[in-house]
């Protein structure tokens, strides 16, 4: 224990990586249909995984588990490139991609996009071991690979043929190539305030390739097969989740985290901080396993059905447990989209409306996962201007799909860059910070 104290910042997020990927692997061979788990693995590699296709349906539990650990596994290897750094953006990617693992990403389709990285540092110049975050980010785009790959210009799944490879394999490679470049720009769009900042540059690419694969060749977009989203699990995933946030949680007391270390985590006014490097790599984990525990409690309050997109969107919004993100600044989040829910359901009533949208449905549940990347706003603003941002998040989440079509994973995190835009301007105008209010009084 006393190594793994002295440990780096770097040293300790690659072990934490490796740790989540052993969880996965394990409970894969702990599942009751482990004897499926092959062939489930191949039918998540050749199926379609157009938002939101839960792996669960597709390939079952044992094979869903397998697929998320394989994948955490790879990025493992990745930051295993001799000069690789992990950071608090490693975590942000690391987490991110596993979660996306469960309901759309899988070592197939991430290939193309992670080869037009290496492909930018050969032509920049660059070091691979300084561009494994954008690797990682690259992946985002994985539904409209596996589309290229297996159907496209079809509606229907037609399997892998040689004209879909090498059309997946451009593309992808074109994607990785130029989105390191988008990476540097999109914080100063956003100013800090999303901290999904890949989401940016990956939605506007999809929302590009959309309109020309398919809008302007007037190719028809092919409809997304959910599947069956009831097909879940809530004693595998609670199970599994409480188990791997509560070792989090015994091994950062372990590891000597104290009480009033992970309060100055919950206290800290800053936006844009790295968890790990300012407070320690047990206030680190203590985050980890307490914010993990309090997603999983807020899903199973409000009742969502556990799929395998509600089992990846728990590590999608864990993502930023190292950037900004913990219990007290999500929550204003979470009370902005259970109000305007309440609010919009009424509304809808007295305009004779279709209210589709409850604080349980499957894409709130989702939306409601990257809207906590908008807690630098509760963290600099306070919690009521936290709460207005989960609101806004609420209103725009589900019509954003139209404009990528499906094919960005990081729709919520895109959804939440749109709210900066909007919000962030008239907050710096009209609204004061915390730290405005105290010096006042």
């Amino acid at each position: 224990m006393k190594k793994i104290q002295s440990m780096s910042e770097s040293g300790f997020l690659k072990l934490f990586f490796a740790f989540i990927a052993a969880c996965f692997l394990i409970a894969a061979l702990c599942m009751p249909d482990r004897a499926q788990m092959g062939t489930g693995l191949v039918a998540i590699l050749t199926s379609t995984c157009k938002i939101s296709t839960s792996c669960f349906t597709v390939g079952g539990f044992s094979a869903a588990f397998l697929n998320m650990g394989i994948v955490a596994a790879a990025c493992c290897l990745l930051f295993c490139i001799p000069g690789a750094k992990a950071n608090n953006v490693s975590t942000l990617a690391f987490l991110l991609t596993v979660g996306f693992a469960g309901w759309g990403l899988n070592v197939l389709n991430t290939l193309p996009t992670v080869l037009g990285v290496c492909l930018y540092c050969l032509v920049r110049r660059e070091k691979l071991s300084a561009n494994v975050n954008a690797m990682l980010f690259s992946t985002g785009i994985a539904p409209l690979i596996s589309d290229l790959l297996l159907r496209y210009p079809n509606a229907e799944s037609i399997g892998f043929n040689l004209p879909g490879a090498l059309l997946a394999l451009v593309v992808g490679l074109a994607i990785g190539f130029f989105l390191p470049a988008g990476l540097a720009h999109s914080p100063k769009v956003h100013k800090g305030f999303d901290l999904y900042s890949a989401a940016l540059p990956v939605g506007v690419m999809a929302f590009f390739l959309n309109a020309v694969l398919y809008k302007t060749l007037g190719v028809d977009l092919p409809a997304v097969e959910l599947g069956d989203l009831t097909i879940a699990s809530r004693l595998a995933v609670n199970i599994f989740c409480c188990a791997v946030f509560g070792l989090c949680v015994v091994l950062a007391l372990a590891l000597g985290c104290r009480p009033r270390d992970y309060w100055r985590l919950l206290t800290c006014r800053q936006i844009g901080v790295s968890f790990s490097a300012t407070f320690g790599n047990a206030a680190f984990l203590m985050n980890v396993g307490v914010y993990g525990l309090f997603i999983l409690a807020y899903y199973n309050l409000i009742g969502v059905s556990f799929n395998a997109v509600t089992f990846g969107i728990i590590f999608c919004m864990l993502a930023c447990c190292n950037s900004g993100s913990h219990p007290g600044s999500v929550w204003p989040i979470m009370v902005g989209y259970a109000l305007f829910s309440f609010v919009f359901s009424w509304l809808s009533g007295l305009v004779g409306g279709s209210f589709a949208y409850p604080i349980s449905a499957q894409a709130i549940a989702v939306g409601l996962c990257f809207a906590n990347g908008l807690s630098p706003i509760s963290t600099k603003y306070g919690w009521q201007y936290g709460i207005l941002a989960g609101g806004l998040h609420y209103l725009l989440v589900t019509s954003v799909p139209n404009l990528h079509g499906g094919y960005c994973l990081y729709n919520g995190g895109l959804t939440a860059a749109f709210i900066c835009l909007m919000l962030i301007p008239i907050l710096e105008r009209f609204a004061k910070t915390r730290e405005e209010r105290l010096a006042k009084k």
